[in-house]
């Protein structure tokens, strides 16, 4: 299967049975990311992480007060 970056525009083969190609054939919302791209990603939000001021924004659990 030929996938393409969604950073970088890399086009790359991967093979037809990874759960990668098929999570992208399946539910085609899903992106591709080429490995260089990912890893840069990961190092600088390490980076950022190590900083302290970096903050992660996630959906917080609404406990009712009933």
């Amino acid at each position: 299967m030929r996938v393409k970056c969604v950073l970088c525009d890399y086009i790359t083969n991967i093979d037809d049975e990874l759960p990668v190609a098929k999570r992208l054939r399946n539910r085609p919302i899903h992106t591709y990311m080429c490995e260089s791209c990912q890893e840069r990603i990961t190092k600088r939000t390490e980076e950022r992480i190590a900083t302290g001021s970096f903050k992660l924004y996630r959906d917080k659990k609404v406990e009712d007060d009933w």
